[in-house]
């Protein structure tokens, strides 16, 4: 992921330039909490501990009959065949057995679980370490200015949107990782930077740079194998949630904390327009997660309301073909 520096004004009026990080965060104005991380590594070490107990459960030596495992040192944690999984990992099999996303169980099989369970699922080793650089990245510096309950919320919830958007347009593949999740924090940031936007100077330039991270990542998951949908869904969730739970003190009331004693503070903690935002986002999130499961457990295909949205997460060149 790409970073951004910033320049945030402080409670003196003085502007202070910001080290270079993932999103708009700056350290915290005076009066303002500063959070010691620890639902993010929670998440992290979750990633690590089912990922392990994938290849356990995998065991390749065993369930592969031309025993062409990658890593046979590692015993049972050995690696499926790279013409079968290149990404170094579990078979579709055991990632299908532990909870990964399937549409025809969630919807057939009532098994409504697997939207949140394949979050938890990588399906290797590539895919691992990519998503818990970007989880470190990213949510060690939110968690540290919102603290774990909020981010902790985002998380959960965009990769929950992810998967619900996925299983909407995407029947005949399997589903795993917290990419989701991710872009859920990706759209907080930007929505995070809206709503907050007194406190904040190079605004304009703030707002490119987080966008065109934003559009380099979605852009990347047209390829084949990316479910760019799980992305999509993620982001849409993680940018209304941002409204309604990231939602700052505008600079005007910070600044009660540099005025001398028993002076008041005539400005209002939040404005009208953040109001207004929160409003907003937490009507659509509200509406968009119901509409989106109602559709998706009566087994609505998406592709049938939009016949083009298959482009969104795959688009076919001479190089390679896509298939749903």
């Amino acid at each position: 992921m790409a970073t951004h520096g910033d320049l945030e004004k402080g409670s003196s009026g003085v502007r202070k330039e910001a080290g270079k990080v993932p999103s708009p965060l700056y350290p915290q104005h005076e009066g303002e909490r500063e959070w010691v991380p620890w639902i993010v590594p929670v998440f992290f070490v979750a990633n690590i501990t089912v990922f392990v107990i994938t290849m356990y459960v995998n065991n390749c030596p065993v369930r592969t009959h031309d025993g062409k495992c990658i890593g046979h040192f590692l015993g049972r944690f050995a690696f499926q065949p790279l013409r079968e999984n290149p990404l170094i990992g579990p078979s579709s099999a055991t990632l299908t057995k532990l909870g990964a996303l399937v549409w025809q169980k969630v919807v057939h099989e009532h098994q409504g679980w697997r939207l949140l369970s394949s979050m938890w699922l990588h399906a290797g080793v590539v895919h691992l370490v990519a998503n818990m650089f970007s989880l470190l990245f990213i949510g060690m510096r939110l968690e540290q200015q919102f603290g774990y309950v909020r981010i902790g919320i985002v998380y959960l919830l965009s990769g929950l949107g992810g998967s619900v958007l996925s299983s909407l347009f995407i029947r005949n593949q399997i589903s795993v990782g917290a990419s989701g999740a991710l872009f859920g924090l990706l759209g907080a940031m930007l929505s995070e930077l809206l709503t907050n936007w007194t406190i904040y100077t190079n605004k304009v330039a703030a707002v490119l740079t987080l966008l065109f991270v934003i559009a380099v990542n979605l852009v990347l998951g047209i390829l084949p194998h990316v479910n760019n949908f799980a992305h999509i869904g993620g982001f849409i969730a993680g940018f209304l949630l941002g409204f309604v739970v990231l939602m700052r003190p505008h600079f005007g009331w910070m600044e009660r904390y540099s005025m001398p004693a028993g002076t008041a503070c005539t400005s209002k903690k939040y404005l009208l327009y953040q109001w207004i935002l929160m409003a907003i986002a937490l009507a659509l999130l509200i509406i968009g997660f119901a509409v989106g499961m109602t559709m998706l457990f009566r087994g609505a295909n998406g592709n049938d309301s939009c016949s083009w949205c298959h482009y969104l997460t795959c688009v076919p060149t001479g190089s390679w073909k896509c298939t749903n």
